[in-house]
């Protein structure tokens, strides 16, 4: 019962020949492909926008650091 056999794919293919009709079904495959292909490219940037936050992090702590040193000697003068 776990993967679908050539029948059902055959099945299913005719069932949705005979609900969209042969011209819909062209322009639904793109629908799909376009559908999936975007939300690869979201599932990518979201997991690049982690790493991207964590590597930004570190520059604000080095200028907070830097900038705490450089008002260290003008409250000494």
């Amino acid at each position: 019962m776990g993967a679908l056999s050539p029948w059902h794919i055959i099945l299913i293919a005719v069932v949705l020949l005979l609900l969209f009709g042969p011209n819909k079904l062209p322009e639904l495959g793109r629908s799909f492909g376009k559908m999936f292909r975007e939300f690869k490219d979201a599932t990518n940037n979201n997991s690049g926008n982690t790493n991207d936050n964590r590597e930004l992090e570190a520059p604000k702590k080095e200028l907070a650091i830097a900038s705490d040193t450089a008002q260290q000697p003008n409250a000494q003068k």
